[in-house]
């Protein structure tokens, strides 16, 4: 779910105050590497990635029945943490509901924040860095089938459930508005109430990010099958992490941790073949894994040449994030779409690792 914009120009009036605080002197950086801020080596002295997450949404973010923490936006955390400590399970993963998240990062509370946040304009310029987009989505709506509509156009005058403060119920307005349709918001902050709002019939439509809907679907104990995502897309949803502004090597730590992730997916490497690829001829996968002789990225980034390597052989490529959490074979069954590799016809585009 995403807060409205007033809120986040709200959290970004002590940004100022609590700057000086969050960022540490820089430490002295290699020739050519990124300025360092201080969060990476923070990081390393506390030796967890605090990382901020969903409160409960399958495929994303949500505990199982163990207690383990699971999901693709989980599975970001873990590659940064693999990335800068040597270890994906070195992560503290702190929930967040959707007014907490972005005071949590702006405030140091949290190192990162991936938790299915959509990267807007008023977001980008008020305290935060988004990385590249690791899902993207859209705002749909479901509905019983009972209620016979299998169009956003034959909501006219329902009664529609959505989440209060966030832009989720701007974006609603601005369509019902736009079509000269009418409907009647039942608006609520906590989003557990609203989830059972909609199930117990209080409303006849649910509106959140789509990939929400079929997690929100999955996750209750009713039949999948009564109830319906209808087909409309009524806004852009790009769902990325996003980290504090002013720290230029750590956002960039997060950004080429993304980048690696969906890299290696289009270049084949995988959990299982990492190693075995060490000794490829490929002048792309030995820059990717560090083995190019010359190269030295991962030491522009204030890593080592090999933080790749442990990104793929702890947490997979983008592909395997994507197939266990939210995939075809998961429990939201959902399809690549937009998010397929650019040569299949997705938006998912590495910048050159070179």
């Amino acid at each position: 779910m995403r807060p409205a914009k007033t809120g986040v120009l709200g959290v970004a009036l002590g940004l100022a105050l609590a700057a000086g605080a969050l960022m540490a002197p820089a430490r002295a950086a290699a020739p050519g590497a990124a300025k360092s801020s201080g969060t990476l080596e923070q990081v390393r002295q506390r030796g967890i990635l605090r990382c901020g997450v969903n409160t409960g949404l399958p495929g994303f973010g949500a505990p199982d029945s163990q207690g383990e923490w699971t999901g693709l936006d989980v599975d970001i955390c873990r590659a940064v943490a693999a990335a800068v400590l040597g270890d994906a399970r070195k992560v503290q993963f702190i929930p967040l509901s959707g007014r907490q998240r972005f005071s949590s990062l702006l405030s140091g509370d949290i190192d990162l924040l991936s938790r299915n946040t959509t990267w807007t304009l008023s977001r980008d310029v008020q305290g935060m860095d988004f990385a590249p987009p690791v899902y993207y989505d859209g705002q749909a709506f479901m509905v019983r089938r009972s209620f016979n509509a299998r169009s956003v156009r034959e909501l006219n005058g329902a009664t529609i459930c959505v989440q209060q403060g966030t832009t989720t119920e701007l974006n609603l307005a601005d369509y019902f508005q736009s079509t000269g349709m009418s409907y009647k918001p039942l608006a609520i902050e906590d989003l557990g109430e609203v989830v059972a709002a909609f199930f117990s019939g209080r409303c006849d439509a649910y509106t959140t990010d789509a990939s929400a809907l079929a997690a929100t679907r999955a996750a209750q104990t009713v039949s999948a099958d009564d109830y319906l995502i209808l087909p409309e897309l009524i806004s852009k949803e790009p769902l990325a992490p996003a980290v504090r502004k002013g720290d230029e090597q750590w956002s960039d730590i997060v950004r080429w941790t993304v980048f690696a992730l969906i890299e290696a997916e289009e270049r084949g490497v995988t959990k299982a073949n990492v190693r075995d690829n060490l000794g490829s001829a490929a002048p792309g996968v030995q820059r990717l894994l560090g083995v190019r002789t010359g190269a030295g990225l991962g030491k522009s980034l204030g890593l080592d040449d090999d933080w790749a390597v442990r990104i793929v052989s702890q947490v997979g490529n983008y592909g395997e994030v994507f197939e266990r959490n939210v995939g075809r074979n998961s429990v939201l069954r959902l399809d690549r779409g937009l998010n397929a590799l650019w040569n299949q016809g997705g938006l998912m585009y590495a910048m050159p690792i070179r």
